[in-house]
Formats: structure tokens, C-alpha cells, sequence
């Protein structure tokens, strides 16, 4: 089966997600800047929503352009990271729109921590199809990056009930660390070229 398919769908869902959150955010009743001062949790929960769901659309790009192909196998695989981002907006919203509470915030990063395994299971999958000696095998690696942010993940949700601005603060670094497009899938497939 061609990748095409996978990848033009996956396009489609991300930007719906984006265009819920944004939607989700409600113009303020008044004229002045005060006025948008109740709306500063909800703004901050959506840019770190938008740059997570980014971070794994810019991603996703780069694993599917190490792939040659994709099977039935992959394709579920590929659902069950898209159905952890399709909850994005309402996460994003139910934590913003609580000022950051212990159990959104909490939520939030057992959504993150969902979606974060379900992209390992997508690369597990996607590399048992091209062979342990694959480009996409060998540009992934250890994922190392990827094993730091599910530990991380598993530190701040129980810590939002403790301190949930510590949590946020994890789940930021989280995106900090991967901000940047993970290089190795580009560097290995520049090494081939």
C-alpha cells in the first residue's frame, strides 16, 4: 500500500485538531487589554497544545519520509496516535479553561504520555515492516529523546497534584527538547543520497 494515503489523512486530522483549539479560544467581552487578562491560562495552553501537535505533525512527516511503505498493521498504528491527538483540544481547553487545576493538568499529561507511547508503537511498527537494517531503523536509533520524554511524562502527571505549574513547566521541556525536527532521519537520508 502506498504511504500517500496515511500521510495526506494524518495532514488532514492534524489541521482539524489545530482548528478546534483555536476555535476554542473565545474572544473577550470588553475592548480593553484587561479584558484579556481571564484569557491568559486558556492562550498558554493553547500555544503549548500547538506546539506539541506540530512537534508530532513535523515528525510524523519525517518518519513517513523514511518509509517505503505501509500496511494494515501501520495503518492502525497510525490511528491510535491520531485518536491521543484528536483529544488535544479538549484537554487544552479543559486545563486552560480551569487556570491550570491539579486534575486537567493531570489529564493533559496522561494525553501526552498516550500519544507520546503511541508514537513509539508507530515507529516500532513502522521499523519491524523495513528490517532492523532499514534507513528508518538506523535514523531513529536508540530514541533516546523519545524514552526521556515518556520518563518525563510519568514524573509530572503524579507531580500535578502536587505542584501543577512544575508539571506544566515538565511537559514545556518536553517540547523544548524536541522543538527542533529530530535530524537523524535527515542526516541518514542525506548519507544515502
Amino acid at each position: 500500500m502506498s504511504k500517500g494515503r496515511m500521510e495526506a489523512f494524518s495532514d488532514g486530522v492534524i489541521a482539524v485538531i489545530i482548528t478546534i483549539m483555536v476555535l476554542e479560544m473565545k474572544a473577550p467581552r470588553g475592548a480593553g487589554i484587561m479584558a484579556l487578562r481571564p484569557l491568559v491560562p486558556t492562550f498558554f495552553s493553547y500555544v503549548l497544545s500547538f506546539v506539541f501537535v506540530g512537534i508530532y505533525w513535523n515528525n510524523h512527516h519525517h518518519l513517513l519520509h523514511a518509509a517505503e511503505h505501509v500496511t494494515g498493521g501501520i495503518l492502525w498504528a497510525n490511528l491510535h496516535l491520531l485518536f491521543w491527538l484528536s483529544l488535544t483540544p479538549f484537554a487544552t481547553a479543559w486545563m486552560g479553561g480551569n487556570d491550570f487545576a491539579p486534575w486537567p493538568v493531570a489529564f493533559y499529561g496522561m494525553l501526552l504520555l498516550m500519544a507520546a507511547i503511541a508514537y513509539t508503537i508507530l515507529t516500532k511498527t513502522l521499523i519491524a515492516r523495513h528490517g532492523t537494517e532499514s534507513t528508518l531503523a538506523e535514523s531513529i536509533g536508540e530514541d533516546r529523546k523519545g524514552k526521556i520524554s515518556l520518563v518525563i511524562y510519568a514524573v509530572a502527571i503524579p507531580l500535578s497534584f502536587l505542584r501543577p505549574w512544575i508539571a506544566c513547566g515538565l511537559y514545556a521541556l518536553v517540547a523544548v527538547m524536541w522543538l527542533v525536527p529530530d535530524p537523524r532521519i535527515e542526516k541518514t537520508l542525506t548519507k544515502e543520497l
